[in-house]
């Protein structure tokens, strides 16, 4: 039998590298935005000589090695439509080593460099983490149902990218719409355009141009706001070349300060697990959609990668990317990842990243990354035991909530922004912890917030291991989730105005924060468990249940 030809780009490669390079892109773009909080201007020397260039140098060798990953399988198995993983900066991990890690040192310190330095340190803490987990990774997730490994993913699909970007493209339709209505025949239809012009090029080129010409024929209202040649001209007075630097001896020089860094310990080892789980899912949902890549190396390069990045300037992990599924039925291969690497690396090392954010409009590339986020969220349900589905469902919740607290908790920083004496989180539940209007429980959103890739996990095993009548399983899971909570690692959390942080057993509060346990919680995981357990022993004692099967 001969074997299929393999071939490194396709021309669907295109599709698939203009989606991951606009999720890319976002992600420059708001490092750039978000470290000007921290003192760290778009056109610092901290900024084009460090963070861009040490960011650029992980994500292109990580996508170079998944590529090669992707080829390689194809080799092996002889199929000719293997997909790359997806990979980049870590966006959970951008938000948060920002706004709890650096801002609070610049605002203790007013110093832009020792901010950029403890956000090196929180990145390299990271990488450590993933690299060491890489090793346990695969054990974990022969033992997890694959309703709880994707159920995760779909919730973050829903809230943190469908959401999101729906939103966006509908409060700027005129724009937005059209490049939506491109990604849909052609992604949902799967019919080609007139000369074979990839779908997503398409819906960029579109939505551009839409952006730059509808502003001049009418109101702002309707067309958004217009696109500026003067903005333009100043971003490209920008470029420049700006070869990667070593930053280990500041990386080292920060470690040495231990003073200055075990309090975020907090925050860098739950988003360093977090990272560990996340890229584990993704993996897990690659293999769904019929790509089976070893979990120890690809965990250990990403792990490698964020290590890298903070070694020559990044203060922001890279990870697996959620969307191998999308890129897959995209038709994408292992072209997009190696062209995504190489376009992101040159615009970071020319400093055009302010120019092009300039050129293209962000409304006329989320249509593609919404697309992604429906398939992670449709996949969840197609390929796992279609008796799991309520399990996937269960798994939802969490992440939802996480979604909720996100923009519940932007809400009320506006308002205290715009109004100093608005009332804060803080104020509402120390005066009535169960504060709740029209069915909307502040509290139980916080508790569901915190650790929710665990929670999300934990909760669809339990639900999947009952459907399957494994209820010592679903025990074992149990006791899990109480450990889990018990120490800090989900449910509990502490609110300090309208900053709320982990907070984990053993450890102080910060100076005027609440306090809220999750020992409650704990308890009622102990119930779970000590129910299931007698439950199974009764039924076992019938002989009515399974002796084999599924995971555990």
């Amino acid at each position: 039998m001969n074997s299929p030809p393999l071939t490194f780009f396709v021309k669907r490669d295109w599709d698939g590298f203009f989606g991951l390079f606009v999720d890319n892109l976002v992600q420059l773009l708001l490092i750039v935005n978000l470290c000007g909080l921290c003192g760290i201007s778009a056109d610092s020397d901290l900024m084009v000589r460090s963070i861009l260039p040490g960011a650029a140098l992980s994500i292109v060798i990580g996508n170079l090695f998944y590529a090669w990953q992707a080829l390689r399988l194809a080799r092996r198995e002889n199929r000719n439509d293997v997909t790359a993983l997806p990979y980049g900066i870590n966006t959970p991990s951008l938000l948060v080593y920002v706004f709890f890690v650096m801002v609070p040192v610049y605002q203790r310190t007013n110093s832009p460099e020792l901010a950029w330095k403890m956000g090196l340190l929180a990145c390299f803490g990271s990488g450590v983490i993933e690299f060491v987990g890489s090793f346990v990774a695969e054990g974990i997730r022969r033992r997890t149902p694959r309703a709880a490994l994707l159920s995760t993913l779909a919730g973050i699909a829903i809230g943190f990218i469908s959401m999101t970007f729906a939103l966006q493209i509908f409060q700027r339709p005129l724009v937005a719409m059209l490049p939506l209505a491109i990604v849909l025949v052609t992604y949902f239809s799967h019919v080609p355009f007139p000369g074979g012009l990839p779908g997503g090029l398409v819906a960029v080129i579109m939505g551009t141009l839409l952006a730059w010409i509808l502003p001049l024929a009418l109101p702002a209202s309707l067309a958004g706001p217009p696109m500026s040649v003067e903005t333009l001209t100043l971003g490209w007075e920008s470029r420049g070349v700006y070869l990667p630097r070593p930053a280990v001896s500041d990386l080292v020089g920060i470690l040495q300060q231990p003073s200055e860094w075990l309090g975020f310990l907090s925050v860098i080892v739950p988003m360093g697990l977090f990272n560990v789980i996340g890229s584990l899912q993704n993996i897990e949902s690659a293999e769904a959609a019929g790509d089976r890549y070893n979990t120890q190396s690809s965990l250990a390069v990403n792990g490698l990668g964020t290590i890298l990045a903070s070694c020559f300037g990044s203060c922001f992990p890279t990870t697996i990317y959620i969307g191998h599924p999308g890129w897959k039925q995209l038709g994408a291969r292992a072209g997009y990842s190696t062209l995504n690497g190489v376009v992101i690396m040159l615009i970071s090392l020319t400093g055009t990243v302010g120019f092009i954010s300039k050129l293209i409009p962000l409304e006329a590339g989320i249509a593609i990354v919404l697309w992604i986020g429906i398939i992670i969220t449709a996949q969840a349900f197609q390929t796992t035991p279609s008796n799991h589905a309520p399990a996937v469902a269960v798994g939802l919740f969490p992440a939802i909530a996480a979604w909720g607290a996100t923009v519940t908790h932007g809400a009320f920083i506006a308002i205290g922004l715009s109004t100093p004496a608005a009332p804060t989180m803080q104020s509402l539940l120390d005066a009535d912890p169960g504060f709740a209007v029209n069915g909307f429980l502040l509290h139980g959103l916080l508790l569901m917030e915190r650790g929710y890739i665990f929670s999300c996990m934990m909760l669809a095993a339990i639900c999947a291991f009952l459907i399957d009548r494994r209820f010592n399983v679903a025990a074992f899971w149990s006791l899990i989730a109480a450990v889990c909570a018990t120490i800090g690692l989900t449910h509990a959390y502490q609110l300090s105005g309208n900053t709320f942080d982990y907070l984990f057993a053993f450890q102080e509060p910060m100076e005027g924060a609440t306090p809220y346990r999750a020992y409650g919680i704990a308890i009622g995981y102990l119930l779970f468990a000590a129910f299931f357990f007698l439950m199974g022993r009764y039924h076992e004692g019938r002989g009515d249940l399974p002796t084999t099967g599924g995971h555990g």
